[in-house]
């Protein structure tokens, strides 16, 4: 059987790489090649920018109006909602995604695009009470120009999205590198972009690899806002490219974000949210509550449902309805998530479930729901991002105790704090160095609310009407309403 190309689409157009390459994507649940992915270099990056900034001088973008952005955003999140069993497949066969969660995700992703389509014509400025006698001072909000948006594996469409709606009814264009893991998925979006009636250049997608693909677009001197999803490292090298251009900058990045869960939680919903929060999408989420905290007066109980729930977690083919838990994404990630088990081991943790590669299923690239019990907060185990279905639970006595262990990290992105005392809820919450906090829930997103995080976790915002300031500027503007001569600058009075 032949496997299909994937282009990339620069300027309206359907295009080879200029090298002529393509390189493999594979199946993570057969760990064979699916599809071959066109292979970019530093010319089709530099083709694409120049697209994007020859698309937002143009006349046929530029002068649209904000309204009629509005509607071309909406009906490409109409056009997903059509399309989303399709769309579905394609991310699973992408990136190992159970098809469950993925039709989920995909039926709720244009909610994203209405929420922008609705804002793109209330994006304004305010008039000033300027201090200057006969000045009328105003401000307003446009765009930045090109956005560089760099994507991962393991929320390709979602990702994007947070990127893509807002820089759009802003009135940007925008240059996409989707990982090389994962880039089919987000080609067969971009169709959909072409039929919404984008004028050519607004959207471009260029794939490849970060060398050279994501190195020259960061640094590219046409490139006004970069918009990253991705590991700490890379997002080092962004920032560095970024003294190029002087592009503006938001870091979306990973964490190592604690569940905690109190005396007086209902132990079944803290079970059940502890395990939504590490072992959906396998552990493969930059807020994936990774380490829980569990008061010693309620552990046991906790534990004991977690475990025979983790133990009957169905892993399997994620195409499959029945299956719970998929592989991971890549086969790098895999090893790395063998080896922190094994550290884990090294560095005193007690082994309560899982640990290993499932033994009924040959290919593919899966890997046991573990569970490590932990006294050191202070471990590597419990303090770097695996990224994989891993879960370190640690005991604690008191709520200033947990607050300073979960507080302990180089990262700061989400948390979550299972209680029945509001006062508490409040306090902890309040306490707790995230830039989310979910009280008894988890994982939960809303096109309404800002997505982000500190430290480590990076920093700016996506989603909620936060991002339109992170896809816009301020320009302020000064008119003499007095019909009187302007003065001699030279004579003081």
């Amino acid at each position: 059987m032949k496997l299909k190309n994937y282009q990339m689409y620069i300027n309206g157009e359907w295009i080879d790489s200029v090298s002529g390459k393509y390189f493999p994507s594979y199946n993570p649940a057969t760990g064979e090649a699916w599809c071959y992915v066109a292979k970019g270099t530093a010319e089709d990056v530099d083709r694409a920018v120049k697209a994007a900034h020859d698309a937002f001088l143009s006349p046929e973008w530029s002068n649209m109006t904000y309204t009629e952005r509005g509607k071309l955003v909406r009906k490409l999140g109409e056009l997903i909602s059509d399309r989303v069993d399709e769309l579905a497949k394609f991310e699973t066969m992408d990136n190992g995604k159970l098809i469950r969660e993925m039709r989920g995700q995909l039926t709720y992703l244009p909610e994203f695009f209405y929420y922008y389509a609705g804002l793109a014509d209330k994006i304004h400025g305010e008039t000033l009470p300027i201090d200057k006698k006969d000045m009328f001072v105003f401000s307003s909000r446009e765009p930045l120009g090109v956005v560089a948006a760099i994507t991962p594996w393991n929320s390709p469409l979602y990702l994007t999205t947070l990127k893509l709606a807002p820089s759009l009814v802003a009135g940007n264009t925008i240059v996409i590198k989707p990982s090389e893991y994962t880039s089919a998925s987000l080609l067969e979006l971009v169709k959909l972009v072409e039929e919404a009636g984008f004028p050519p250049g607004v959207v471009n997608v260029v794939t490849g690899f970060g060398l050279p693909v994501g190195d020259t677009l960061t640094s590219h001197p046409l490139v006004s806002r970069i918009a990253f999803t991705g590991g700490t490292e890379s997002a080092r090298h962004v920032v560095r490219n970024s003294a190029e251009n002087f592009a503006k900058v938001s870091l979306e990045l990973g964490g190592k974000s604690p569940n905690i869960v109190f005396e007086d939680a209902d132990p079944d919903n803290a079970a059940m949210g502890i395990i939504a929060g590490i072992f959906g999408a396998s552990g493969q989420s930059c807020v994936a509550g990774s380490r829980a905290f569990l008061h010693v007066d309620i552990y046991d109980q906790v534990m004991d449902r977690l475990v025979d729930r983790v133990s009957k977690i169905k892993i399997g083919d994620p195409l499959l309805d029945e299956t719970e838990m998929g592989p991971v994404a890549t086969k790098a990630q895999l090893e790395r998530v063998e080896q922190y088990v094994t550290l884990g081991h090294e560095e005193g943790g007690k082994l309560i479930y899982g640990g290993k590669k499932p033994e009924q299923i040959g290919n593919g690239w899966y890997y046991e729901p573990t569970i490590f019990e932990h006294t050191d907060n202070k471990a590597r185990i419990t303090q770097e991002e695996i990224f994989g279905p891993v879960l370190s639970v640690i005991p604690f006595k008191d709520e200033q105790e947990v607050i300073e262990l979960a507080n302990s990290t180089n990262y700061g992105l989400a948390a979550g704090i299972w209680v029945k005392d509001v006062a508490r809820a409040h306090r902890v919450a309040k306490a707790i160095r995230a830039g989310i906090v979910w009280v008894n829930t988890y994982r939960s997103v809303s096109p309404v609310a800002p997505i982000g995080g500190s430290k480590l976790s990076g920093y700016g915002r996506e989603s909620g009407y936060e991002a339109i300031y992170e896809y816009t500027q301020t320009k302020t503007v000064w008119i003499n309403t007095s019909s009187e001569p302007i003065p001699d600058p030279f004579i003081m009075r």
